[in-house]
């Protein structure tokens, strides 16, 4: 018979075998990213596949920065990025807010069309989405690029479990104190949750980052180009040249990694706290 003990110390051993092989195989991409950034092109399509390059030479990077605009990529995708999140946060705060704290008709059916929201896949509304916005004259533009994907069903529902966690004596007191539904929101609940803000701030920059699908439908230009859909104009119609493929995606990827470090203590505590109450 097994000692209890030792039960749960083989079960922790399990769980930290299990952890450790899907963290190896999380980050095996990133470091065959880094690694192939410095490779030659020759390197690249070696066969037995060659892990460390010869050389550690910016030579890729230099090439990379001079065949694409990649000043004007950045600036595009920190405005497209910023932008998206700032307004996802504060419609989808609100949102939240009202779907938590707030009884009025209907509210609970509201709430589950909004959730239905999730099971709709993002390809299903592409096309009416563009010739929506072609009529608007929204096409390379970036009104066109952020207008659409200032709304969230996910946030929205992630911002309500938050705040439906805050104990309801705080709105009790303030509107005893005579303080309208908007002070209760902006002034006593918003400065709550900072954590659950940086965790769904977290998630959408890193979304608005990433995202290629709608970039690549609503612009032809280059001047409002991103990052995503610039480092996909590298890909060949009869080959790619992975090395500098993978070294612009690592200068791609380096601000983002910066931000989840920065921010990795409030986007954990964030998605704990916003689990408690359903």
């Amino acid at each position: 018979m097994i000692k209890q003990g030792t039960g749960k110390q083989i079960t922790g051993g399990l769980v930290f075998v299990v952890l450790s092989i899907g963290s190896l195989g999380m980050i095996t991409p990133f470091v065959w990213m880094v690694l192939t950034a410095f490779k030659t092109y020759p390197e690249t399509l070696a066969i037995p596949i060659k892990w460390l390059p010869s050389s550690l030479k910016l030579t890729n990077f230099t090439e990379v920065l001079s065949r694409l605009n990649f000043a004007r990529y950045y600036v595009n995708t920190i405005i497209v990025a910023v932008s998206i999140t700032a307004l996802q946060v504060l419609f989808c705060s609100m949102a939240g807010y009202g779907f938590a704290r707030l009884n009025f008709p209907g509210r609970n059916v509201l709430f589950f069309i909004l959730l239905s929201v999730l099971m709709i896949p993002s390809q299903m509304t592409l096309i009416p989405s563009f010739v929506l916005l072609s009529r608007l004259n929204w096409i390379d533009t970036f009104t066109g690029l952020i207008i659409p994907n200032v709304f969230s069903a996910y946030g929205t529902f992630f911002l309500r479990q938050f705040f439906k966690s805050l104990p309801g004596e705080l709105e009790e007191a303030a509107i005893i104190d005579g303080c309208s539904r908007f002070g209760i929101y902006w002034r006593i609940f918003m400065p709550l949750c900072g954590t659950a803000v940086a965790a769904f701030s977290v998630f959408t920059v890193l979304w608005a980052w990433n995202d290629l699908m709608w970039p690549l439908i609503m612009t032809s230009k280059d001047s409002v180009r991103v990052l995503s859909v610039g480092i996909a104009t590298l890909f060949g119609e009869h080959g790619s040249r992975y090395n500098l493929l993978m070294a612009a995606s690592m200068l791609a990827t380096a601000p983002m990694i910066v931000l989840f470090l920065l921010l990795q203590k409030q986007f954990i505590t964030g998605i704990a706290v916003t689990g408690l109450k359903a």
